[in-house]
């Protein structure tokens, strides 16, 4: 668990241009360091955040392992798996699942009023649910909403500075939520029993916590995180900035790499 956040009152329209994408002191940093990829994340907001369920013990989650894959690389696609719980029951015992996860993707169902749950599923901007293994599902779920040519409406930027970290989160019509999520980039696992028994399967952008940062109200925001000193098996993070009502899940409004994602 990380350590609990430090959340500053909003700071006033100088806060805005820390906000924007391409802008303020840590995209100066990049632009000296690297010119090329400072460019790339001038050019490429983020548009889409596409949450990925999936467990070790499905076989019909093979599938989506190619398209997720394809997303990791994308610019402007923020991808995430989230492994769930509820098919450990058939022999495995998914090394990567977390209750939480599961209790989310139930939370993004009954939003939908839908009980049951499936994998592999994605979810796209806390909104569209697609069968991730279908390509062309996923494309048009992507194309639809991720049309916006700025990106996400609400711009968000994250980064380390010295032992904290630091996120800055732009105005937006809309209330949230800030989280922040530790993600493991890449791990490679042998599953030995049930449906996939004999597979070495790896996974990307693994969530291995999720940290609630503060509210947003919709006003300009800051706010500082302690940088875990052990940060156990993750080795990035992420900043997503979703609505909420009546305690579940709602749409992403926007979101942020942390460094090496």
């Amino acid at each position: 668990m990380l350590p609990a956040p430090r959340y500053a009152a909003p700071l006033g329209a100088a806060l805005l241009a820390l906000a924007q994408p391409g802008t303020g002191p840590a995209h100066a940093e990049l632009a000296r360091a690297d010119p090329a990829r400072a460019e790339t994340v001038r050019a490429e907001p983020l548009r889409a955040v596409v949450e990925l369920f999936t467990s070790q013990g499905c076989a019909a989650c093979r599938g989506a392992d190619p398209v997720f894959r394809d997303l990791t690389g994308r610019p402007g696609i923020l991808a995430l798996t989230l492994p769930v719980t509820y098919w450990d029951y058939l022999g495995w015992k998914d090394t990567l699942a977390q209750k939480p996860f599961t209790e989310r993707q139930h939370a993004y169902a009954g939003v939908r009023g839908i009980r049951q749950v499936f994998t592999p599923q994605a979810i796209v901007n806390g909104a569209a649910s697609v069968v991730a293994s279908d390509r062309a599902e996923m494309e048009h779920a992507l194309a639809r909403e991720a049309a916006q040519p700025g990106g996400l409406p609400v711009p968000v930027r994250g980064e380390e500075r010295g032992d904290r970290i630091v996120i800055d989160v732009g105005p937006g019509a809309q209330r949230g939520e800030v989280w922040l999520l530790s993600v493991l980039r890449r791990r490679p696992v042998a599953i030995e029993r049930g449906e996939n028994r004999g597979r070495t399967a790896t996974y990307l952008n693994v969530v291995r916590g999720m940290q609630r940062v503060g509210p947003w109200s919709g006003q300009p925001a800051h706010y500082e995180v302690p940088l875990p000193a052990g940060r156990g098996d993750a080795d990035a993070w992420v900043v997503v900035l979703q609505g909420t009502g009546n305690g579940k899940p709602g749409r992403i409004w926007g979101a942020a790499k942390g460094p090496g994602l």
